[in-house]
């Protein structure tokens, strides 16, 4: 967001960067077939610079700025749990190793539970909860994060309504009331089974506040995590992994709402030969209860798993929930993925880790000297020169209004392009969505049910990531699943 402080004095705007990664390379990539070899030769494309990983118990791993780990071999005894602290970017886990992995242990990236107070937070590479609701101002509570959160529960004629669960491979189940008590709405579907690029679970919806009791707070959407080894990964004794969401927090007060729970994360696997028997969790976070008159909370959707080998006859999974997919390896990581950031507003330059969500402190403050209108500033990585960017504005109150920038001029590894938009007083939100045309930009063919895919929307909101619409040769509008 970004202030406009030349209107109000501690008013401020704020801004949203916007990481295409996420999804376009999942559209770009999410028909891609890995063709059956006579010699199994999956390289993880690990450099070994880490080491062997060889734990003696439970042990917590700080996750690199990169979010990738560089072993050389893995070894998970029994009865050691492996947890993950999320890094300054929050990006998902990803493990690669040279030689082989054995996990007799657990790995854990779920999502924390929400409570009377801040959102749960999500696992790596997942979404916060929403904050539940105040008696002091409107009564409702905050949505959860990310592009699948879960509605915010909000104060009806009567009692308040609870959460919705985060969206993520099926959507959030509503929060509980009557529509006059006005329940979140469950986050919708979002992400691919391929998990080309890894992304986690969305957030809870907080509840709605009562007027003697505030709304307690979404759970956070399970993390996401890749193991990738250029040899076999083999699980054994109560080998598991674990990305949860996290569950709602129960209501504070008899007429209060509940908290959402967090949807589950992804979990991806791939090698030459995975063997042995594993329990895979992405179950979807519990709703909050204790709701005897207000909602409670909606539980999430599940999250993807998925199994890439040459062999995986010897494997047997125990999945909470069903609904794990296999192939053939793919890439572990996407190389030259395209990217699009908002890098300054009127000349203030972007933090490296904005927020972009109207839950936090500002990401650029706008001089209050400056007048209208001012300049966005907007950089590309592997997007089609000559693409032009929409750039939308998001008060707290008034409609959101869209401009366009000027075309993206520079390399294909390397552009630029500019909007210029008119600040309103208070807090605003700046998002930017591109379209990538198949057609032109000479990139891989896609086909859904036998249709090809002429064109591609990756467009992001504030407080998540970008969301993905498929549009046909025909026109049809398929979002991204």
């Amino acid at each position: 967001m970004f202030p406009n402080s030349n209107r109000a004095t501690g008013q401020h705007r704020w801004l949203r960067r916007l990481k295409m990664i996420s999804m376009m390379a999942a559209i770009l990539l999410a028909g891609r077939a890995v063709p059956t070899r006579a010699q199994n030769n999956f390289n993880s494309g690990s450099t070994g610079a880490d080491g062997a990983f060889s734990p003696t118990g439970n042990q917590t791993l700080q996750v690199p700025p990169s979010g990738v780990f560089n072993f050389t071999t893995i070894n998970v005894p029994a009865g050691a749990t492996i947890t993950f602290t999320r890094n300054a970017l929050n990006t998902p886990v990803t493990i690669l190793a040279s030689g082989t992995v054995t996990i007799a242990g657990s790995l854990v990236v779920s999502g924390q539970p929400g409570a009377n107070g801040p959102g749960g937070l999500g696992g790596p590479g997942g979404f916060d909860g929403g904050i539940g609701g105040f008696g002091l101002d409107t009564y409702s509570g905050n949505p959860g994060n990310g592009p699948g959160g879960g509605g915010a529960g909000k104060k009806g004629t009567g009692n308040s309504g609870g959460g919705g669960g985060g969206g993520f491979s099926t959507v959030g189940a509503n929060g509980g009331n009557t529509p006059s008590d006005s329940p979140g709405a469950g986050g919708p579907r979002y992400g691919t089974i391929t998990l080309l690029p890894l992304i986690g679970g969305s957030g809870g919806g907080g509840g709605g506040a009562s007027a003697s009791y505030r709304g307690t707070s979404g759970g956070g959407g399970g993390g996401a995590i890749l193991i990738a080894s250029s040899g076999n990964i083999t699980f054994s004794g109560s080998g598991a992994i674990s990305a949860q969401g996290g569950n709602g927090g129960n209501a504070a007060g008899s007429d209060s709402g509940a908290g959402g729970g967090g949807s589950g994360g992804a979990i991806r696997l791939i090698a030459n030969t995975i063997s042995g028997s594993a329990t895979l969790n992405v179950n979807g976070g519990a709703g909050g209860g204790g709701c005897s008159y207000g909602g409670c909370g909606g539980p999430g959707g599940r999250g993807y798993l998925r199994v890439e080998a040459y062999d995986y006859s010897a494997f047997t999974s125990n999945v909470t929930p069903s609904g794990l997919s296999f192939a053939p390896p793919n890439p572990s990581i996407l190389s030259s993925a395209p990217q699009l950031q908002i890098t300054s507003v009127a000349g203030v330059a972007a933090p490296g880790s904005p927020l972009g969500s109207f839950q936090g402190v500002p990401d650029v403050i706008v001089p209050a000297s400056q007048a209208n209108p001012v300049t966005v500033a907007l950089g590309a990585a592997n997007i089609p020169i000559g693409t032009v960017i929409q750039v939308t504005l998001t008060p707290t109150s008034d409609p959101p209004t869209t401009v366009s920038s000027s075309p993206l001029s520079g390399t294909v590894a390397a552009s630029t392009a500019t909007a210029s938009v008119s600040l309103p007083a208070g807090m605003s939100v700046i998002s930017a969505t591109a379209t990538i045309d198949l057609t032109i930009a000479r990139l891989r063919p896609m086909f859904i049910n036998g249709e090809r895919v002429n064109r591609i929307e990756v467009a992001a909101v504030y407080g998540g990531e970008s969301r993905v619409t498929y549009i046909t040769q025909s026109g049809r509008r398929i979002k991204g699943e």
